[in-house]
């Protein structure tokens, strides 16, 4: 569970980060955690309401920690931090973040899958 909520952090740290540089606003902590925070704390609501810890891993929870985190962060990015919110900010946060939340857990899933695969075929009968 926590390198599952390590792995969501990561992904919000590298869109900022890459955000950031690609503005070229420079790497000032205040301003990376001025940036981080909503999304921190939309993911945070995601993980606590939406029972995450429970199946931290499963693509059906990563929509959920996606959506949580990418609306509740840019709500919470326009009405609490009073920050911009451009349509395409909007469009490019989704689909990185959507990227990075589902994507590590897909990756995750096809290797569980592919480790379980062996040991299914070894327990059929005949499977040696």
């Amino acid at each position: 569970m926590v390198a599952s909520a390590l792995a969501d952090v990561a992904v919000i740290v590298v869109f900022v980060l890459v955000g950031r540089a690609s503005h070229a606003e420079g790497e000032t902590l205040g301003g990376v955690l001025g940036v981080m925070a909503p999304f921190l704390l939309a993911l945070t609501a995601a993980w606590v309401a939406g029972g995450v810890w429970r199946r931290p891993r499963g693509l059906r929870t990563g929509l959920t920690v996606w959506a949580a985190t990418w609306l509740g962060g840019m709500a919470l990015r326009r009405v609490v931090f009073t920050r911009s919110t451009a349509l395409a900010f909007v469009i490019v946060g989704g689909v990185f973040l959507g990227l990075g939340l589902l994507g590590w857990r897909w990756v995750t899933s096809l290797v569980t899958a592919r480790r379980a695969r062996p040991a299914a075929v070894a327990a059929r009968p005949g499977g040696d």
